[in-house]
């Protein structure tokens, strides 16, 4: 049968127009490269961001705060979480989990003993352990012990040495002097009744701006010279697979939450670039639709003005099913190297993005993401499905059967 089609091959063939051909090819070139081009900028975009915040077992933490307004000036309440806005965060299927930064509701004042000739009106605050990124094996308080234990934030140390320290003569401090300054905390109750304990640096947390303490000793604390344990809080901490996904950063713009921009810089871009991609894509895979329609009128006027010879074969005894292999099969060629043509040039633009623009990124490769191939292969096999089906459908209209 393969001899006898190269006979009949071009009294088929020969009835349609080159230039229709060719346009559809073009359009189907173009197309595939859009769509390739498209998912590899998404999986670059997803690299890029994820490289932007401090994370501990695969999570992000973001520190999540109330926008204070001129409405909301001097009213306190307003400008802090409800526990049925916490239970709210909590429920968002993109939030792990949510921890309450609790701070002290009690007048509370810090003294650096000896080393330090000052004492000041000062805060500490407390979190759930889970969520510290720096956590020794003495942070840990029970009622009846003398000591405290605290993390204090590095910003607060860089600080203190770069602009507090020389203003007031002070000496400046390494990472391992910190840890031996034993320093004062002055408890006041409801009477102003001064309760001391001492107080030391254990760790330093590159997450968390705060002078942190155990949770067990400011619930403590709380209750009893403050009067009661602390509900309403001004910050909390999520715990979230990624930061920069664009429906996190849509319901805490929707809530008017105010986060570090800084941790999710690249995800607003990312929020922007998506969009584009997105609509490129969908263009892509417009001119790639739009091709097969090119090219299935493209067979339509091919096979009507090559409907006699067509009647003739038929009579013959050729089948609508093998006839619809044989013609269809002549474009796979086409089809093949045209999509390795459309990843030759996306290999390309990959290679040069990663080179020049991006100046060899770590976190990037430029080599394209699998999905490409697997999506090249994807399309190479649907569109040969395509063209096949759509001869034998044009070919069966002659009323014959295989």
């Amino acid at each position: 049968m393969s001899a006898s089609f190269k006979i009949v091959k071009q009294l088929i063939l020969s009835g349609g127009n080159r230039s229709s051909r060719l346009f559809s090819f073009a359009g189907l070139g173009i197309g595939v490269l859009l769509l390739f081009c498209c998912v590899q900028m998404y999986f670059n975009l997803k690299q890029l961001t994820r490289k932007n915040a401090i994370r501990k077992n695969g999570f992000d933490y973001i520190a999540l705060r109330k926008s204070v307004t001129n409405e909301t000036m001097g009213k306190t309440a307003l400008n802090m979480f409800a526990p049925g806005e916490i239970a709210d965060l909590q429920k968002q299927p993109f939030v792990k989990a949510v921890a309450p930064l609790i701070a002290n509701n009690f007048r509370l004042q810090l003294s650096a003993g000896s080393l330090f000739d000052f004492q000041t009106d000062f805060f500490i605050e407390a979190i759930d352990n889970d969520f510290i990124d720096t956590l020794p094996d003495s942070f840990h308080w029970h009622e009846g012990d003398a000591t405290v234990p605290m993390i204090i934030s590095s910003d607060f140390i860089e600080l203190y040495n770069t602009a507090f320290a020389p203003g007031y003569g002070l000496p400046q401090l390494s990472d391992a002097t910190i840890s031996t300054v034993v320093f004062t905390i002055i408890c006041y109750d409801r009477n102003q009744m001064p309760v001391e304990f001492k107080g030391n640096i254990v760790a330093q947390s590159d997450r968390l701006n705060s002078f942190l303490v155990p949770k067990t000793f400011l619930d403590w604390a709380n209750e009893k010279f403050g009067g009661a344990l602390a509900t309403n809080v001004s910050r909390l901490y999520i715990k979230t697979k990624d930061a920069n996904n664009p429906e996190f950063l849509k319901f805490i713009d929707s809530k008017h939450y105010r986060i570090n921009k800084d941790k999710t810089l690249f995800g607003r871009a990312k929020q922007i670039m998506q969009g584009v991609i997105t609509g490129l894509g969908i263009f892509g895979l417009m001119v790639v639709v739009l091709a097969l329609m090119l090219f299935s009128f493209y067979l339509q006027l091919m096979i009507a003005k090559s409907k006699d010879n067509l009647q003739l074969l038929l009579t013959l005894g050729y089948s609508p099913g093998w006839l619809s292999k044989k013609m269809s099969g002549q474009f796979i060629p086409a089809y093949i190297l045209i999509v390795l043509i459309a990843l030759a040039l996306t290999q390309l633009f990959q290679f040069l993005f990663h080179k020049y623009v991006m100046y060899d990124r770590p976190e990037l490769s430029s080599m394209l993401h699998i999905s490409v191939f697997i999506l090249a292969v994807l399309l190479t096999v649907l569109t040969i499905i395509a063209n096949y089906r759509m001869v034998k459908k044009l070919l069966y209209r002659f009323g014959t059967n295989e």
